[in-house]
């Protein structure tokens, strides 16, 4: 299928948060996990989210359309090690905290992790609070050209334990491609319960 993805929307205060009609995929992950390669990555196109050597590159939810899917990926501020302020943090996870218990088509969170790091206790607290809210895990292990192929999978069955799920998570790389048409699979799915 050719699918197009069109940045729509970009929200930077609770009072902007908005209610739509459609199916919303949230992506989170850690600042610098590789979520703007993925949306470009998605999108067949290198400049539709910004990249950053710089962790923290988004500081707003950025709606992406998919079409003809007519789904929404919402791409939420990085986590841990962006340069900013407190109080700007507490901003963003307020922001995120309003978007995940506030939308009523929240179908998802499919949450990046770094595939070169091994569990890292702020995913595992991420991953914690979304089953807390009832909200299903799509696990994306992300950079998976860099580490070696069995010490990948030997990552995919740790989180698959510690998440408590049937599959493991998805090997996907930005640079390769590896892992997308699966990946495009994993979110239809899951755009139309």
């Amino acid at each position: 299928m050719n699918r197009t993805i069109e940045l729509v929307k970009t929200i930077y205060e609770i009072k902007q948060l908005e209610h739509f009609e459609e199916a919303q995929i949230a992506l989170a992950g850690r600042s610098n996990v590789g979520k703007s390669s993925l949306v470009n990555r998605l999108a067949g196109r290198k400049k539709l989210a910004k990249i950053s050597s710089k962790p923290g590159k988004t500081r707003s939810l950025n709606y992406y359309k998919v079409n003809p899917d007519g789904y929404f990926l919402v791409d939420l501020p990085g986590y841990g090690y962006a340069k900013c302020s407190k109080t700007e943090r507490a901003k963003w996870a307020k922001l995120i905290e309003a978007y995940m218990t506030e939308t009523p088509h929240l179908k998802a969170v499919a949450v990046l992790l770094d595939s070169r790091l091994k569990p890292q206790k702020i995913d595992m607290e991420l991953t914690s609070y979304l089953k807390n809210l009832g909200i299903p895990v799509i696990p994306i292990l992300t950079k998976a050209d860099k580490p070696k192929q069995r010490d990948l999978a030997q990552l995919q069955n740790q989180w698959k334990d510690i998440l408590q799920q049937d599959k493991t998570p998805l090997a996907f790389s930005s640079k390769t491609g590896k892992g997308e048409e699966k990946l495009w699979d994993i979110l239809s799915e899951y755009a139309q319960i």
